[in-house]
């Protein structure tokens, strides 16, 4: 017998910090898996390089600007049709490097990562809903962090924003019951090698890879495997969940 198990012709992805990191590395496994992918970055070189790889359609734009949202979304249905999975990739790991203890941090700090890594998903969510309901399948996978379950000093905004990440997936599973085939995940990396480690000193970086069993770094592409499973019809009977790929840092 002849199987594809996981294949996802005919679906539209849209993939939010598509242009590098698990991003892309999310984008490119979707794209191989049959998806029509829409690339979605605030930097366009990236978008418009990945999207040109993979035959996708580059989104270019700022997720915490509703206007942007509006029109991307319009671009991606205009050109691909209505999108069956949504991946809320993009993040940020704190403001300008600033990785402090609560009581050095401003209200800037936590405004500016929690606009990104949590209004940036409420509304890419909202904008996608709608038309999951109506035609009764979507597929929505929030990218946490292990930080979200366990925290990591001196990356408290980072930290409770995964957390929200984690909450909201929970509630939105919920509200969705009895609407459809409509499934909504959360995944918590522990260190992936990507660029976010960039805005991140090596003291801060040794101290989480110190709490990895594995002794290393994850790579984007075992994070794109376990997100290619929760975004096919073959993850219909699990909802609300967050997966863990932490190199055994969190097994629960």
């Amino acid at each position: 017998m002849t199987t594809n198990f996981f294949r996802l012709d005919g679906k539209v992805a849209v993939i939010t910090g598509g242009g590098q990191g698990i991003g892309e590395a999310i984008c490119r496994r979707l794209a191989a898996a049959g998806a029509k992918v829409g690339v979605f970055d605030i930097n366009g070189e990236n978008a418009h390089r990945v999207a040109r790889d993979i035959a996708g359609v580059p989104l270019v734009g700022d997720l915490t600007r509703e206007s942007d949202l509006d029109r991307v979304f319009r671009e991606i249905v205009a050109q691909a049709g209505p999108v069956d999975i949504l991946v809320n990739n993009a993040g940020v790991a704190s403001r300008k490097g600033r990785d402090v203890p609560v009581w050095e941090s401003v209200r800037e700090d936590w405004e500016y990562v929690f606009n990104i890594n949590v209004i940036g998903v409420v509304l890419c969510c909202k904008a996608v809903l709608p038309s999951m309901i109506e035609r009764k399948y979507g597929r929505i996978v929030n990218i946490a962090s292990i930080a979200g379950k366990e925290g990591n000093p001196k990356m408290a905004p980072y930290s409770a924003s995964k957390a929200a990440v984690i909450a909201l997936t929970k509630s939105l599973s919920k509200e969705l019951v009895g609407k459809g085939d409509i499934c909504v995940n959360s995944v918590s990396p522990a260190v992936i090698q990507t660029p976010i480690l960039d805005q991140l000193d090596q003291a801060q970086i040794n101290m989480m890879l110190s709490k990895i069993p594995l002794g290393r770094t994850g790579k984007p592409e075992e994070v794109a495997a376990l997100v290619h499973f929760l975004a096919s019809s073959e993850c219909s009977f699990t909802t609300g969940f967050c997966f863990d790929i932490s190199g055994g840092r969190a097994t629960y």
